[in-house]
């Protein structure tokens, strides 16, 4: 063989490696990253919760919805092979939207059983039933809506209870007209359940992609956004429409312009506003950090005006959905916007209040725990704007710390909202703040001034909260209890020797409670209206309906008195004696 022949050969076996190497390189930087497969195989594993449920309910009622179900687990298996098999990213994106297209079906199927609603969905049912005669709305007791398992009234301190509509009137407005083919709490979860699928898909599309999974299962998959949408709370609405708001919200006004995207924004925080109150709480911190944000881009005069024109588009939107209402009856309206914040609600929740409700033997001073809330609220907001570039990626999050230490502090006003907070994770990241104004406050540039002055704008709070629960209940009750063993073991009244320890008149009001929530109120057969300052009085009250069944194995059950001015709760154990 010639010389010049081996050198072709070798040229030609130079030359054929590349070849080969080039479809690998472009499928491996193709392939898509790992974690996004985890994302996917999350989401997808995520619709396997209630299910079962579903489906063997859906067996008894409605077997064609059962069927459906069983289509929806099929599907689920093969999300999940071909999460864990596709090659590419695009392939990868198109099993992500199977899953919530398997997501969405499966709510749909949820709502189909069981489309009732529970108190909120039947306060707005009757809201949108007023609306779509022309009836006033706010200022009107719908006792009628109330008593049974799934509509449980709001009980006040004062010894009454909430009959109202306490909600700002978006969701019902929508609901009216749906109301015209549909049941009423059937009009009402649908508006509620579609808000939800809505919020879902949007918060999907504006994700990036390898982050929408994680919108399925947050938003549907997981099941607990779900049963709240099927209930018919509002709080539902505002979640979808707050969505496109807290999705790049960094991004809006840049260049001082606001743009269609910025207006849509702004018309979506308005009308969220008109949904349900949480949005308020939302509000003040999105400002403060689009403020931050602008003005470090614009300066202070052009950042005050881009603000304000956001501001001022979202207020008008607001205005425009409620302007009927508050012409309709101004006093009532206002009253029922303010329902929420004002209406002492008996406690209840997971929060700090329950060291004085489920823990010791109660409070006379339970007001400070709403104290140490607001003043938690404004610390936060001062913080927010003081290191913006920080806390301003957390403006999602922030606002509902100061409702674990309300005195209504459920967990739903924390986890409604916390699709917005993968929409903040996904989209916020902490480059887009890096450069954020922030105050120049002399002496407080350095690590143990900025340590010193986050404590001083929470300690207000926390003394707050420390006072109330360390504060001692204002009756000192000893019990005497009466009961029967016909029909079964029950307590039929309690003989109740109160002495008032605090130098202020109580009008005590009674309830028992079993675990963590409060009975009706019992009606009190003898003793006096108000108990006078450091005296001592005999009542007699009975459970609602006569008799109240002793607990079970195991479990404890307790008097509670309460005040509604000032907010005060005494607790004693209920055992049986006579």
């Amino acid at each position: 063989m010639s010389t010049h022949t081996v050198d072709l050969d070798v040229q030609r076996r130079d030359v054929s490696p590349p070849a080969v190497a080039r479809p690998r390189a472009t499928a491996e930087v193709d392939a898509p990253q790992q974690w996004h497969r985890g994302m996917t195989l999350i989401a997808t594993i995520s619709l396997f919760i209630g299910t079962r449920s579903a489906w063997t309910h859906a067996m008894l009622v409605h077997p064609p919805v059962a069927a459906v179900i069983s289509v929806c687990y099929a599907g689920i298996l093969v999300c999940g092979v071909l999460a864990l098999t596709v090659r590419t990213r695009r392939a990868l994106v198109g099993v992500d939207a199977a899953v919530l297209v398997l997501a969405v079906a499966l709510v749909v199927c949820g709502w189909l059983l069981d489309h009732g609603g529970t108190d909120e969905g039947a306060l707005t049912a009757q809201a949108a039933n007023q609306i779509w005669h022309g009836r006033p709305v706010y200022g009107q007791p719908w006792p009628w809506l109330f008593g049974t398992a799934k509509s449980a009234v709001t009980k006040t301190m004062s010894g009454g209870a909430d009959l109202t509509y306490g909600y700002p009137p978006l969701t019902a407005l929508l609901a009216a007209p749906v109301q015209a083919v549909l049941h009423p709490a059937a009009a009402a979860t649908l508006v509620t359940t579609g808000a939800l699928i809505a919020g879902s898909v949007t918060l999907w599309l504006l994700l990036p992609a390898p982050w929408r999974s994680a919108a399925t299962a947050v938003c549907l998959g997981f099941g607990i956004l779900p049963g709240y949408a099927r209930s018919g709370y509002p709080a539902i609405v505002a979640l979808a429409l707050l969505v496109p708001v807290a999705v790049r919200w960094p991004a809006t006004g840049a260049g001082g312009r606001l743009g269609r995207g910025g207006m849509l924004r702004a018309v979506c925080l308005g009308a969220a506003c008109a949904a349900q109150q949480l949005a308020w709480f939302f509000a003040p911190f999105l400002l403060i950090g689009l403020y931050a944000v602008r003005r470090a881009e614009l300066g202070g005069r052009a950042a005050s005006a881009v603000v304000t024109r956001f501001t001022g588009i979202a207020v008008l939107t607001w205005a425009g959905v409620n302007a009927y209402f508050a012409a309709q009856g101004f006093s009532a309206w206002l009253h029922g916007l303010l329902l929420p914040i004002t209406q002492k609600a008996i406690l209840h929740g997971q929060g700090l209040m329950g060291i004085s409700y489920y823990f010791t033997d109660g409070s006379s001073r339970l007001d400070y725990y709403s104290y140490a809330g607001m003043l938690l609220l404004a610390g936060l907001l001062v913080a927010t704007l003081l290191y913006a570039r920080r806390l301003a990626t957390a403006v999602t999050v922030l606002p509902w710390l100061s409702y674990y230490l309300a005195t209504r502090s459920q967990d739903g006003y924390f986890l409604m909202m916390t699709p917005l907070w993968l929409a903040a994770a996904a989209t916020v990241p902490a480059s887009s703040l890096a450069h954020a104004w922030q105050p120049r406050v002399p002496r407080l540039t350095g690590r143990h001034a900025k340590t010193a002055v986050a404590m001083a704008l929470v300690t207000p709070a926390l003394l707050c909260a420390a006072i109330a629960a360390a504060s001692p209940p204002p009756l000192r009750m000893a019990l005497t209890t009466h009961t029967t063993d016909r029909p079964q073991p029950a307590v039929v009244s309690v003989t109740v020797r109160a002495t008032n320890t605090t130098g202020t008149a109580l009008a005590p009001h009674f309830a028992s409670r079993i675990g963590q929530g409060a009975s009706n109120w019992w009606t009190t057969i003898s003793g006096p209206t108000a108990l006078a300052p450091h005296s001592t009085a005999v009542y007699v009250v009975r459970p609602a309906g006569g008799h109240h069944a002793l607990p079970g194995a195991g479990e404890r059950m307790y008097l509670i008195a309460v005040t509604g001015t000032p907010m005060t709760i005494s607790t004693a154990r209920v055992e049986a004696t006579t």
